[in-house]
């Protein structure tokens, strides 16, 4: 469910990283990890700067909305109160592609506004020379007590799920985790599982994001864009990516559960 039309917005030094940053070799697979924003890891992540995803995102992606304060990851979304419209928003994206394993992040957003989206996906597309994959947590902030779950395949939406959070995104803490295996993905939030889809699954390799956007035109789906006063955040914990295969790496993974 989130729109991403970016070869026509890319300026040629914000396109070149992402087109350069290929897949590792099929002889040296990415290592298991767990990030905890002690600070930005400039060699495991991109951080988005100067363009937008296309008409419908009114704000412009930028390195001053992204910081590393207090052990956490915080997408900032910076509104401009001069009424001129020149918002700011954040995103990060890993350099690296992952393909299958379990992906886990603790997140919480800070406030309840319509029209942004808090999320943490996996995705892979036309930026990259790829078809449009796709794998999502999507916290709507005008209902901060709920998350979308869905899948893009091959750039057609599939497998969306709406998911009650309790306590709401903005009053407390949430771990989501999703497995993904060749034959089936399953969604879990605090270890419970939510969703879990076996058909017309994602295929290609995708990097991992984290994003806080808005927008004006998509209302019916993200609600009227209502601008907030100041500053708000996505706040990320920590984020682990545990390759296929390996057991439970950290007291907090769902694969502990799971093996219990």
């Amino acid at each position: 469910m989130r729109p991403r039309l970016p070869l026509a917005r890319l300026a040629a030094q914000t396109l070149l990283p992402l087109l350069v940053a290929a897949p590792a070799a099929a002889d040296e697979p990415p290592a298991s990890f767990r990030e905890t924003f002690d600070e930005i890891d400039g060699e495991r992540w991109y951080i988005s700067d100067g363009w937008t995803n296309g008409e419908h995102q009114n704000c412009t992606w930028s390195s001053n909305a992204v910081r590393a304060e207090d052990g956490l990851l915080r997408l900032l979304y910076l509104p401009d109160t001069s009424g001129e419209g020149q918002h700011r928003c954040g995103e990060v994206q890993t350099e690296q592609r992952y393909l299958h394993g379990t992906f886990e992040t603790r997140m919480r957003t800070d406030h309840r506004k319509s029209g942004l989206n808090a999320a943490f996906f996996t995705y892979i597309g036309p930026v990259h020379d790829q078809p449009h994959d796709e794998i999502d947590f999507e916290i709507l902030t005008r209902n901060t007590a709920s998350v979308d779950v869905n899948t893009y395949v091959s750039g057609e939406p599939k497998n969306r799920h709406v998911v009650p959070l309790d306590p709401p995104s903005d009053e407390g803490w949430h771990t989501f985790s999703f497995i993904w295996e060749p034959e089936r993905l399953r969604w879990f939030v605090d270890g419970e599982l939510v969703h879990e889809a076996t058909e017309t699954l994602p295929v290609a390799p995708q990097k991992i994001f984290f994003s806080h956007w808005s927008t004006d035109v998509l209302t019916e789906w993200m609600g009227a864009y209502e601008q907030p006063e100041g500053p708000v955040a996505l706040e990320v914990d920590w984020v682990s990516w545990t390759a296929p295969g390996e057991a439970c790496q950290f007291e907090e993974s769902v694969l502990c559960r799971l093996e219990d």
